[in-house]
């Protein structure tokens, strides 16, 4: 299988709960799933998403 991959930092202040939510609603409307998710001592988040690579054009991250 062919991934592509999307990193994304999310700052210490948004929670577990806000980050499940941003996480899902990229899952459901983007097609990414959870990769890997570091927790850093200073309480950042680094998510690694990836989606299988396709054919046709898929919508990319919002923020």
């Amino acid at each position: 299988m062919d991934y592509e991959y999307a990193p994304l930092r999310l700052p210490s202040n948004v929670d577990r709960l806000t980050a499940a939510a941003q996480l899902a609603i990229q899952a459901e409307f983007s097609g990414w799933e959870l990769a890997r998710v570091r927790l850093y001592r200073d309480g950042t988040r680094q998510v690694m998403l990836r989606r299988r690579r396709v054919a046709e054009a898929q919508p990319g991250l919002s923020y």
